[in-house]
């Protein structure tokens, strides 16, 4: 057990981490989960340790300018803790549970000054502060799950940089250290290859594939098999890390399936709406028509092969517009086996990687709606708790 005092000569990242703990810490012993209760009066409080992350736990990024990434348990609804996560930053969860890693970028007088590029290390069972490894710079975007991964058991890290020019820097976790910064022209969103590296998507359609072994990485591409012009694919996707298997969706409703590997293979796309029964989803404009959207639009269920995706009713390039209902796809079987109605659009969604899994989503206000997988039943909804990108912890 620790205390936290806090202290007026405390620095300003000391004293947010030192608030967040104290009102953690309230909220623990009042067993309650909203993130707006007001924070406790300054006193000493005592903090709680967590235990291993677990399946059932979500990680909910508060969103653009409001500062951490809160961790709730989707089987009580309870708040459980938060990571000092800063503005811009990159989650990554250790499959072990070993460390919750932070990918981001400070200045020393707010958003001016000397700028410091980094991968941060917290705790899992206190979310203090383990170390700090400095890396040459990462690319300013919001938050995106597949711009900073974890490869070979969480010992590497790969961090997607715009530094001029897009590239990725390696990192060694178990020796804590930057590796090397491989240029890689016009791709992102990256997926770990087991013994290969990592694979990439890029912006002429086709799939990058990097060996990083050696002093010069080996990069390979794909045929290309989406149109980044007039189909785009959405920046999030499903990802089986075992079998190694992805499920690329496009902003038409196209389902790609791939299976990666030194020379990677793309099976032939379908149309979710097909898979639903109604019209498939087309290019031309002025035609309404179900179409994926949102800022984080869709969700693997990795055992059972389930994509969980967030459709609106609108036209062809709205693919911001949050979710009105959430279609739940099974990939193998190519068919929609249930529709969803939300009570409230959503923006975000994810799935807890369980047999009796929770849907989770968030809307623009931060609430937080906790659903039964399998029923589509709501078990808890949480009130601005949270609008930023959504994580669960995968196998």
């Amino acid at each position: 057990m620790m205390k936290v005092q806090r202290k007026s000569s405390l620095s300003a990242k000391a004293k947010h981490a030192a608030i967040a703990i104290s009102a953690l810490a309230l909220l623990a012993s009042a067993g309650t989960a909203r993130a707006s209760d007001p924070l406790p009066p300054d006193q000493e409080l005592e903090a709680v340790t967590l235990p291993a992350p677990k399946p059932s736990w979500v990680f909910v990024d508060r969103g653009f300018a409001s500062l951490g990434t809160f961790i709730y348990d989707t089987d009580t609804g309870k708040l459980l803790g938060l990571i000092e996560t800063s503005d811009i930053s990159d989650l990554a969860i250790d499959p072990a549970g070993k460390a919750y890693y932070v990918s981001e970028s400070l200045w020393s007088k707010g958003w001016r000054g000397t700028r410091q590029d980094m991968i941060t290390v917290y705790d899992p069972a206190t979310l203090k502060l383990k170390t700090e490894i400095p890396i040459p710079g990462r690319i300013l975007i919001d938050s995106r799950k597949f711009n900073f991964i974890l490869s070979d058991e969480g010992k590497t890290a790969y961090v997607y940089n715009l530094d001029p020019a897009s590239s990725v820097n390696v990192v060694d976790l178990a020796k804590g250290k930057f590796v090397k910064k491989i240029e890689l022209p016009g791709c992102a969103s990256m997926m770990a290859v087991t013994g290969i590296g990592f694979s990439a998507l890029c912006s002429d359609g086709s799939l990058a594939t990097v060996k990083t072994a050696g002093a010069k990485p080996e990069i390979t591409r794909s045929a290309p098999f989406f149109s980044a012009t007039n189909d785009p694919i959405f920046d999030n996707f499903g990802y089986d890390r075992a079998k190694q298997q992805v499920v690329f969706l496009s902003y038409t409703g196209q389902v790609y399936t791939a299976k990666l590997g030194a020379t990677p293979t793309i099976a032939e796309p379908f149309s979710i709406q097909a898979a639903a029964g109604v019209p498939v989803g087309e290019t031309k404009p002025l035609v309404v028509n179900w179409y994926p959207g949102a800022r984080q639009g869709n969700a693997y269920h990795i055992a059972s092969g389930h994509l969980y995706v967030l459709m609106h009713m609108g036209e062809y390039w709205s693919h911001k517009a949050a979710g009105t209902e959430i279609w739940d796809l099974d990939v193998a079987a190519k068919k929609v086996v249930r529709r969803i109605p939300l009570a409230e659009e959503a923006g975000r969604i994810a799935v807890t990687q369980e047999e009796n899994a929770k849907i989770v989503v968030t809307n623009d206000v931060g609430n937080i709606t906790i659903l039964d997988a399998k029923t589509g039943e709501e078990k808890f909804k949480l009130e601005k708790s949270g609008s930023g990108i959504l994580q669960t912890l995968e196998p």
